[in-house]
């Protein structure tokens, strides 16, 4: 049941989210991970260009300054305390020489070109024989080193070639440089350079196949699972991301096995644009490797944390997406079990594009007749029958549109329906009751119809809540221009994807009404029975903010 907060005036309290279930590393973190890896090489001061090393005096000044009140008698001594030098900075990589001539470098700058030319920061001759002709084969510009954040790339400018671990990266092209990469130069075997990257993890333990296809990279999120990484596929530089299910995170390794065969099925299985696709799976004895594709925006969790509220338009537009994916998750048999903004990627920071639901690790292929009976899902956003009947009856289908709801309360309210902060309830008795509150203040702004599906889907019984199909077709989703902003997004390569694809049979539509006919008489019933208001049972206080 719902109520509205009767003063507009209440101020919901600072709180936050249920706990996150993936999270991404923050710059501030991947810059203190950085610093803390790069100590551990040796201290060396700042190379200068094209030299291996450089030392000398230095200079500097240290300045201090205080300020108190003296008596015009005494004089108080005050001791300064020392001013901390400035720490030396530490270089992000290493290029250490495999062929005469060659000279090692730091690198602390953000980029360094490398080449015969004058101008180059590193240039390409024999320090002892700088007549010698044998640097000859090298191009003025040859290549060049760059970082971008925690990534570092090497761009090939030459006529005969740049090699990383004996791949021709190609004129005007780059690739990824990973810890231990091999620089060739004119030819591949012509080894010069070897690179250190002092910022991130060994990656010998990696399997060899994925090693020889994809360069993983930092860190991007976290689970109960494991971690996932940036991946950067070595022919093509394409970003993906990998999952790293590891094996010792689960009590044993037959449920492990089970989680991730059952996810890799699913992954395998469904091809919806709004669902995460799976480029490729590997596994070694400790752990799972699932290759997939990258959604730059991030999780909907953090977009929520910075935003709180979204604007109606651009929920409708997420919801209805959302809606489509678990439409065709559930016309396959399959029950998501743990939706929530955590597993909602967006492919960019605007706030018009395209999403995709992941993370299958509750997910169950069910048969037609089967009702799931394990208590499983981020307790926020299960629906009453989990917590009732997963141990006597079971659940269906119909969890994931309770989650769906909560989802949405979220994104239109800015704040959780269910929280331990709202009375003297725990968080699965207000579920299990159904009570929750829309504060003035918060939802004034919002539609009747959106307050409508959301109050239709937070239904404690599941054969009156609404379904992902009723959803779909209720009035607040009926924007046809929303509809066609969805399509475009969904199949931009169909110039003709401004409409929906094509509907159901007229023997589906019949058998669809005749279902949803026969829901909403029941649920009119029932509405009958409770009468015209749904007060909630008890008094709360105005729900907290989320953050």
């Amino acid at each position: 049941m719902s109520e509205e907060a009767p003063s507009e005036g209440d101020q919901p309290q600072s709180t936050q989210f249920p706990s996150q279930a993936q999270s991404t590393l923050s710059p501030s973190q991947a810059q203190s991970t950085q610093s803390t890896q790069s100590t551990q090489s040796p201290s060396q001061p700042k190379s200068q260009p094209g030299s291996s090393s450089s030392s000398g005096p230095t200079s500097g000044s240290q300045s201090s300054s205080g300020s108190g009140t003296l008596s015009s008698v005494d004089t108080i001594p005050v001791t300064l305390p020392s001013v901390p030098e400035e720490p030396e900075p530490q270089p992000w990589g290493r290029l250490l020489p495999m062929a005469p001539g060659f000279r090692s470098l730091d690198c602390f700058e953000e980029q360094y070109l490398f080449g015969r030319g004058p101008k180059c920061h590193y240039v390409l001759r024999d320090p002892n024989d700088k007549e010698s002709k044998k640097f000859r084969i090298y191009s003025k510009k040859h290549f060049r080193i760059y970082r971008e954040g925690s990534e570092v790339f090497v761009e090939d400018y030459s006529n005969n070639g740049t090699f990383v671990d004996g791949i021709k990266i190609g004129q005007d092209r780059k690739l990824p440089l990973i810890n231990n990469a091999v620089l060739a130069l004119a030819e591949p075997r012509n080894k010069v350079f070897v690179f250190m990257d002092l910022m991130s993890d060994d990656q010998s333990s990696l399997p060899r196949e994925l090693q020889e296809k994809y360069l993983l990279s930092r860190r991007i999120g976290t689970g109960v699972c494991g971690e996932v990484k940036l991946a950067f596929e070595r022919s093509s530089c394409r970003k993906f991301a990998v999952k790293i299910i590891n094996k010792k995170n689960f009590q044993s390794e037959g449920t492990a096995t089970r989680n991730a065969q059952t996810e890799i099925e699913i992954l395998q299985r469904i091809d919806h644009p709004c669902l995460i696709k799976t480029e490729d799976f590997y596994q070694t004895d400790d752990s799972y490797y699932i290759v997939l594709e990258l959604m730059e925006g991030g999780e909907l969790f953090h977009k929520l944390k910075t935003q709180q509220q979204l604007k109606e338009s651009v929920t409708k537009l997420y919801f209805y997406q959302m809606l489509k994916a678990v439409q065709y998750l559930h016309s396959n048999g399959i029950i998501h079990r743990d939706l929530k903004p955590e597993n909602v990627l967006l492919s960019s920071l605007e706030d018009v594009c395209l999403i995709k639901v992941t993370d299958f690790n509750q997910s169950r292929i069910l048969d037609s007749t089967l009702l799931m009976r394990t208590l499983c899902g981020t307790p926020s956003y299960l629906a009453p029958e989990v917590f009732t009947h997963a141990t006597s009856t079971g659940y269906g289908l119909a969890v994931d549109a309770w989650s769906l709801g909560v989802l949405l309360f979220v994104c239109l309210g800015g704040y959780p329906p269910f929280h331990e902060s709202f009375g003297h309830l725990t968080v699965t008795e207000q579920i299990i009751r159904g009570e929750f509150i829309m504060v003035p203040s918060k939802w004034s702004h919002i539609s009747d119809q959106a307050k409508d599906v959301v109050r239709k889907l937070l239904v404690v019984d599941p054969s009156k809540r609404m379904t992902i199909e009723e959803a779909l077709q209720h009035p607040w989703l009926q924007d046809q221009e929303m509809i066609q902003t969805a399509h475009r997004l969904m199949y931009p390569s169909d110039a003709a994807a401004v409409a929906p694809p094509p509907g159901p049979s007229p023997q589906q539509e019949a058998e669809s009404s005749s279902v949803i006919s026969k829901r909403k008489r029941r649920r009119d019933e029932g509405d009958k029975d409770e009468g015209e208001e749904h007060p909630a049972k008890r008094s709360q206080a105005p729900p907290p903010d989320p953050l």
